[in-house]
């Protein structure tokens, strides 16, 4: 037989045999528990994967293996958000079609993925640009239409000029287009709205019911935006009787210290309240305002600007008259686009009243007192000061509290809970896309498509190029616009716009467990027994749009009976990216990518993975070492060479007898865990040295440490843990191979193997083959360990002085407390805290820490 490790002719073999036994099918349902892992839903582009992909890839796999040798009947599915920009762009300027630039970009996808071996159950690939893929997305929306949670409006929205679209907040950075890059401007136009307002609450509130990244989860509710205030009524000077101003406030108890009234520049009242010797300047000011992005507008670091508009606000509480601005750091979409300005205990309203002369009030004294003149604003608590009856009152507690309610007696003032968050803006002008179900009649105006004329089926237009006034392509074909309107039968018009793709992916994790449903867009039974998803794993990229919506989207089913869980992730993991080698991000444009395929082709697709897992820690940034993939190439290759050396010294007895006793290491019954007296025994009969029986004890420590790092997603330390046995094992197998008896030997290197298949499938599945099995290594149960034999001899006691870290000291396990007392009094660092020091009390917590508490 072969020895040399030949990697490529190993995978082309066992890739072809997976395929032939549909090795990867899941059960639809089973007794087993299930385990739903998940990658988040690739977009196939033109380039193919690269290397930085294979970093969500090769992890999930692993972790999908794993669990199911765990016992697991483990769901690990693959599919296409294919609809989008970047195809359709790609598309106009190679002059094809996008389908046809889409499939072929999913083919290369599909062949990059079976050639890392990853173990997808194909049966149920899916694809949004399936009909039967978006006949449901289109039927969801219907449903939220019928809720009330989807409406059409008039509304200012950002404009890409390139891409030609309009785009949601979100997809908006530093003032310019997410996808293209180019910079933005606002247009008015009557969009679909998604009503995600109505679950802010609930939004925030589930984020403590989900195992996901703080930084993650920090970053939805940042965007979702509570804030507790009031909404205050400030009358118009000039205009007694009339309407007024709406102010909100998280500060009611500084009204006493407002001097003056900002407006965001689209406020409606702008237009009506500027003064004709200020319209110039006001307009030229919003039309600067209209280009700039939220993100900009709120940066702290920008320079305040604004305008007085030359009219005033009555202040409520004194009666003052506040001259009204305008300035880009109040937006319209964030409580009522009007704020009152109190430069005294806000540090925003401070620059800006700085900047332009404005007063600056003390209304709010630090425990130490009133201040007087203030060199900066004071944001903390304290005394209120300045505030006629209120003074002496706590602020902000009591003083919110009373100053509310004062001014509630007079209709003046309302508690109030605003949001950042918006609406969810989803019509496109853009081809690519799934249709909006919804027509239009002159006498009944718009309605949804029945349920069963679904899918409103995307034409193939030959000429689907975006248009300069801001319409669909879609709306140049009057065959598709064309329809008769569904209550009269009269004649109608369909919506051109297309839905943002985000729509298609945030429901996708529930077609998987039923791919092939006809009557609805799951089956209620399937995602019962399969969802929330186990495992989800994606770039952090993501935290706002698509983990948002898809959350939305999942409340919105529960709440109609289709679901009976809120929430569709229930553990969320990001991976790092990976850099080139030379630090740079990875891009088409620098020539630096590195592709799968061409590592593959030099050190073969296990090399990749080991890797991949191996580089760094999963949610670490790191660039790519090609002198890595060798080192990972020689492992196995060492690997490959001992295991065909054990095999040929030591070949597989028949039997079951024999097959327990080579799987007594794996901690089998052979040597019931725990059982300090069978273990002793087991070494005596089959370690005959200390070396022996040490490299048993690695073994087992091995298989611990590996189980608990794929399961806290440590891949890293788990690749290193089974290099650092694999160089033991070399050494004695070198030095001193009959300290451990032949069917010792197999044990170690069936068990080795059994934990390496996960990681290097390929590799594996050939030694199982060679060392005799006939069954494949995927079916084996993951090895355990005896505690004995896994036991750590030393561990490392933390010792400190009055509850401060001093100093560490390692320690036998179990050694006796007064030894560990002496050892730790006697450490560097603690002697030195403790001399002169009386020791009132020592606290010594086994194998963890001593506590001396002096004075």
């Amino acid at each position: 037989m072969e020895r040399r490790y030949k990697p490529h002719e190993i995978e082309e073999t066992w890739q072809r045999i997976w395929r032939e036994r549909d090795a990867y099918r899941t059960p639809a349902t089973s007794d087993k528990p299930k385990y739903y892992c998940l990658d988040f839903f690739p977009y196939p582009s033109g380039d193919g994967l690269s290397v930085g992909h294979c970093r969500n890839y090769v992890p999930t796999d692993a972790v999908s293996r794993f669990m199911r040798m765990r016992g697991h009947n483990v769901l690990h599915p693959m599919g296409w958000d294919a609809f989008g920009l970047p195809a359709e762009n790609f598309a106009i300027k190679r002059g094809v079609h996008p389908r046809e630039t889409t499939e072929r970009n999913i083919a290369t996808y599909t062949r990059q993925m079976n050639m890392l071996g990853l173990s997808y159950d194909w049966s149920r690939e899916i694809s949004s640009i399936d009909p039967e893929y978006y006949r449901w997305t289109q039927w969801l929306f219907l449903l939220l239409y019928k809720r009330g949670l989807a409406y059409r409006s008039i509304g200012s929205q950002w404009w890409c000029p390139v891409d030609k679209t309009i785009l949601a907040n979100e997809q908006v950075e530093q003032g310019r287009c997410w996808r293209c890059g180019a910079e933005v401007t606002k247009v008015d136009l009557e969009q679909w709205y998604f009503r995600i307002t109505d679950y802010a609450q609930r939004l925030l509130d589930d984020l403590a019911t989900i195992d996901w990244p703080e930084k993650i989860k920090l970053m939805q509710a940042n965007w979702i935006g509570r804030s507790e205030g009031a909404e205050i009524e400030f009358a118009l000077a000039g205009r007694p009787g009339g309407d007024g101003l709406t102010v909100f406030t998280t500060r009611p108890d500084t009204l006493f210290g407002a001097t003056y009234v900002v407006l965001a520049p689209e406020h409606p009242l702008v237009e009506e309240l500027t003064a004709p010797d200020k319209r110039a300047e006001v307009e030229a000011y919003r039309s600067q305002a209209r280009r700039e992005s939220e993100i900009e507008r709120l940066s702290t670091e920008k320079d305040k600007t604004g305008v007085f508009i030359g009219a005033h606000a009555v202040n409520p509480v004194n009666k003052a008259a506040l001259p009204i601005w305008i300035s880009d750091y109040v937006l319209m979409g964030y409580g009522t686009g009007a704020i009152m300005a109190v430069p005294g205990h806000d540090e925003r309203d401070f620059a800006f009243a700085t900047t332009f002369g404005l007063p600056i009030v003390e209304v709010i004294a630090p425990p130490s007192g009133a201040q007087g003149e203030l060199a900066e604003a004071y944001t903390g608590d304290g005394v209120m000061v300045n505030s006629e009856r209120f003074d002496g009152m706590a602020a902000p507690g009591e003083a919110f509290e009373a100053i509310v309610a004062w001014l509630g007696e007079r209709g003046l003032a309302r508690k109030k809970v605003n949001y950042k968050l918006r609406d969810w803006l989803i019509s496109r002008q853009r081809y690519w896309g799934v249709p909006i179900p919804i027509v239009y009649c002159e006498r009944c105006g718009a309605q949804p498509v029945p349920e069963d004329q679904l899918p409103v089926l995307l034409p193939n237009l030959a000429d689907f190029k975006p248009t300069d006034d801001g319409r669909s392509p879609l709306a140049r074909s009057p065959e598709f616009v064309a329809t008769t309107c569904p209550s009269c039968g009269g004649p109608a018009r369909r919506e051109t716009d297309t839905m943002d793709t985000f729509v298609d992916s945030s429901w996708y994790h529930l077609r998987y467990p039923s791919p092939r449903a006809a009557e609805a867009p799951f089956e209620r039974a399937a995602v019962d027994y399969w969802l929330p998803v186990d495992m989800y794993v994606g770039g952090a990229e993501h935290a706002v749009m698509h983990l948002l919506y898809a959350r939305f989207f999942c409340k919105v089913l529960c709440d109609a009976g289709l679901l009976g869980f809120s929430e569709p992730y229930a553990r969320l993991r990001n991976q790092g990216m990976i850099l080139a080698e030379d630090g740079q991000k990875m891009s088409k444009s620098k020539g630096n990518v590195i592709t799968p395929d061409s590592v593959v082709e030099r050190y073969g697709a296990d090399s990749l993975r080991v890797y991949e897992l191996f580089i760094a820690p999963f949610e670490q940034a790191v660039a790519w070492n090609d002198r890595g993939v060798q080192g990972c190439y020689r492992f196995l290759g060492r690997y490959w060479n001992l295991a065909l050396d054990v095999s040929e010294a030591f070949p597989r007895e028949t039997g079951a007898a024999a097959g327990k006793a080579e799987w007594a290491p794996a901690g089998s019954a052979a040597v019931a865990p725990g059982d300090a007296a069978a273990v002793a025994s087991a070494d005596g009969a089959a370690g005959r040295d200390e070396r022996g029986r040490a490299l048993l004890r690695t073994l087992h420590k091995t298989i611990r440490k590996v189980t608990g790092d794929m399961e806290g997603f440590r891949f890293n330390t788990a690749v290193s843990a089974m290099m650092e046995l694999q160089n033991e094992a070399l050494v004695v197998w070198g030095d001193a191979r009959d300290s451990l008896a032949g069917a010792r030997w197999r044990g170690l290197i069936e068990t080795f193997t059994v934990l390496l298949s996960p990681m290097a499938p390929h590799v594996a599945e050939e030694v199982w083959c060679r060392l005799a099995h006939e069954d494949s290594v995927l079916d084996q149960p993951w090895p355990d360990w005896d505690p004995v034999l896994a036991a750590d001899e030393v561990v490392t006691v933390v010792v400190q002085v009055n509850g401060k870290l001093r100093d560490r000291l390692e320690v036998a396990v179990g050694a006796a407390q007064e030894d560990v007392l002496a050892a730790a009094r006697e450490t560097q660092n603690a002697r030195r805290f403790l001399e002169g020091k009386q020791v009132v009390k020592e606290i010594y917590v086994p194998g963890k820490l001593v506590n001396f508490v002096v004075r």
